[in-house]
């Protein structure tokens, strides 16, 4: 019996030991499985990542032409406008070497109201803007024959 005994005990060995791989074989294709799976997300995440990325880049670089060509636009509208004033600036002069009246008219100072309309504060925030318009150097209302007038041109 105790030959048989020894086999039988060797044979429940085998087959536990049989067993034993068996289930971690069965433990290695669930965890490889579940890195399988975990990849294709990983992998489908970064898919959509890539494209929404793509997608942001596109619409970037059409609004990146868009406000180049707007600038441009701008660019030429500001010389267009820098040429207007440069010929309204001769025209003026021209008509001042003319016309004596005018060259007198044109020479002398503006009145304080007007002067002060020019004035720009440095204000920061609304709260400062009101309180410099509520202030006393306001313009006087039209009709308001007080301070030197500018005599008007004939």
């Amino acid at each position: 019996m105790d030959l048989r005994s020894g086999l039988l005990a060797l044979a429940l060995l085998v087959a536990g030991a049989a067993a034993l791989w068996g289930w971690d074989q069965q433990h290695q294709v669930t965890t490889a499985k579940d890195a399988g799976k975990r990849l294709a997300d990983q992998l489908e995440r970064t898919q959509q990542d890539r494209d929404q990325n793509l997608a942001t880049a596109n619409q970037l670089k059409s609004e990146l032409a868009s406000e180049r060509a707007s600038q441009a636009k701008l660019l030429a509208l500001q010389g267009e406008l820098r040429q207007g004033l440069a010929q309204r600036e001769r025209v003026i002069e021209a008509l001042k070497h003319e016309n004596q009246q005018l060259r007198e008219w044109a020479d002398q100072p503006l009145p304080d109201a007007a002067r002060r309309l020019r004035e720009r504060p440095a204000l920061t925030g609304a709260d400062a803007y009101r309180q410099w318009l509520s202030g006393s150097r306001a313009v006087p209302a039209a009709g308001d024959s007080t301070g030197p007038q500018r005599p008007a041109a004939h």
